[in-house]
């Protein structure tokens, strides 16, 4: 646990001193041998997340245990966008890049890979369909004001003033609601089906008297994982301009770094809804995938939205016609894969061929 977080912070304090360099023409061996040194720490670092989330997922029970790290990296992932925003130069399209990535590398990649090992392990693996229901119209919804309406009721794939007033409302106030009902009333609608009303409930203990029982621990497995989520994030942000220089020199899609820098943004998530995959619970893979995405989107665009107002930046959000094709195919893809029964390899096999579609579409 220590040795991960000297590491963790150690790495990103060198990147710090070494800035002066890094931010020179460096010559491809010296590139490639600190982007590797970048990733093998976040890998590191990423495993010990992983450990901590577990451990709390163990404690609080789902699916309050999963929404602390789906939170902690969401909300340092918006900070970061926003800090971008606030800085100098032009970011006119970092939000919509950002959470198109992702939504493409969770809902298609982690998910496609996660029913896959899981699949191939567990014959019987039947998630919360409710639960699931209530992602999928969140995000349908969501993706919808994010992507789609801007292009059709905006100004150049940009919200006007007098529209993104309502929407960031509207936004924050739907996520809102869905807090609430997630840690309240539709609590079992996040837990595994064996977990449901009636199994586990009456014999499990109620969250304020887990919380009491076992504060401080959860209070210190909850500060170490965010102390070292928080150098994976920097570090992979760190590392964007040492990306696009590689890139650049191998003539490869400038939107090709934003979805690497998500990838490992969103490392330790997809390592604990592989895991998770593996010992054949399906609603916390729900819960980790897209659960991440409905708090990636609702409070991401009202949070460059805002900044938008501010500071007066245009912050266009309207994608193009492919990526929107995509996404739709992505979310119909979703509705059908968990509505029935039982997930199986197959439903994971073409969530993978549409981010295998949507890799060539960024290559085109």
């Amino acid at each position: 646990m220590i040795f991960r977080l000297l590491l963790g912070w150690g790495a990103f304090a060198g990147v710090l001193l070494a800035e002066p360099v890094l931010s020179a023409h460096l010559p491809g061996p010296a590139l490639i041998g600190v982007l590797a040194g970048i990733i093998v720490v976040i890998v590191v670092c990423a495993f010990g997340v992983v450990t901590q989330a577990e451990h709390l997922a163990h404690r609080l029970g789902d699916p309050y245990g999963t929404l602390v790290l789906t939170l902690s990296i969401v909300l340092i992932e918006v900070v970061l966008i926003s800090a971008v925003m606030l800085g100098p130069g032009e970011h006119a399209t970092i939000a919509r890049d950002s959470v198109m990535a992702v939504s493409m590398i969770i809902m298609n990649l982690v998910i496609g890979v996660a029913l896959l090992v899981g699949g191939t392990r567990h014959d019987d693996l039947e998630p919360n369909r409710t639960g699931v229901s209530a992602y999928l119209s969140l995000l349908v919804v969501l993706s919808t004001l994010a992507f789609a309406l801007p292009g059709l009721i905006g100004t150049g794939g940009a919200y006007r003033p007098a529209q993104a007033i309502p929407v960031i409302a509207l936004t924050v106030l739907l996520y809102a609601f869905f807090l609430h009902r997630q840690m309240g009333k539709q609590r079992a609608d996040f837990q595994e089906v064996s977990a449901s009303p009636g199994a586990d409930d009456d014999e499990r203990p109620s969250i304020s008297e887990v919380l009491s029982q076992h504060r401080s621990e959860i209070v210190l497995r909850a500060l170490v994982l965010v102390l070292t989520v928080v150098p994976i994030v920097l570090l992979s942000h760190d590392m964007a301009a040492l990306l696009d220089d590689g890139l650049g020199r191998a003539g490869a899609p400038v939107a090709l770094s934003g979805i690497l820098i998500a990838m490992i943004v969103f490392l330790p998530e997809t390592i604990t809804a592989v895991r998770a995959a593996h010992a054949g619970e399906i609603q916390r893979v729900s819960n980790l995938c897209h659960g991440a995405l409905v708090s990636t989107v609702g409070l991401t665009i009202p949070a460059v939205l805002t900044i938008g107002l501010l500071t007066g930046q245009t912050v266009v959000l309207a994608e193009n016609p492919a990526n929107l094709v995509l996404l739709g195919i992505t979310l119909l893809l979703s509705i059908t894969t968990f509505a029935g029964k039982k997930v199986t390899p197959l439903h994971g096999a073409a969530h993978l061929l549409v981010f295998l579609i949507y890799s060539l579409a960024v290559f085109s």
